[in-house]
């Protein structure tokens, strides 16, 4: 390599180790830092109403068929993430929920509502759309 008459004798692999190097180093500047949820404290649901996250199924069919992301079902599998603040009956007894946190339920396809926290989809659903716990 000729510059303003002087020359300088570069290696190839002292190139690619150069290369190598200002890309991990930009990468590393640019990588916004992970963030773990390790809960859901950010949202209390109200009410008689259960936050739950959907667990989601296997990919692969019973038959060994793999299944795209458009052929699959909204899972009814969900795990109860945090419980609401209750409710009262006619006679001002406080109603108690039926489950508890870290449950598995089975709920219903279409019930309740759809929220984003922290990137993770979770669902607000009223303790009466749970159609059972699972054992």
């Amino acid at each position: 390599m000729d510059t303003d008459g002087e020359t300088f004798a570069i290696s190839s692999s002292s190139l690619v180790s150069c290369v190598l190097k200002s890309c991990v180093s930009l990468t590393n500047k640019t990588k916004p830092p992970t963030k773990h949820i390790t809960n859901m404290a950010n949202i209390k649901p109200l009410g008689q109403r259960v936050l739950v996250k959907r667990i989601e199924a296997d990919a692969i069919s019973a038959g060994g068929i793999v299944l795209p992301d458009t052929a699959k079902e909204k899972p009814q599998e969900a795990e109860v993430l945090s419980l609401g603040t209750g409710g009262k009956d006619d006679n001002g007894k406080a109603i108690e929920f039926t489950v508890k946190v870290g449950d598995k339920v089975l709920i219903s396809k279409y019930g309740g509502t759809e929220v984003k926290v922290d990137g993770q989809e979770v669902l607000i659903i009223n303790e009466s759309d749970i159609l059972g716990i699972v054992g």
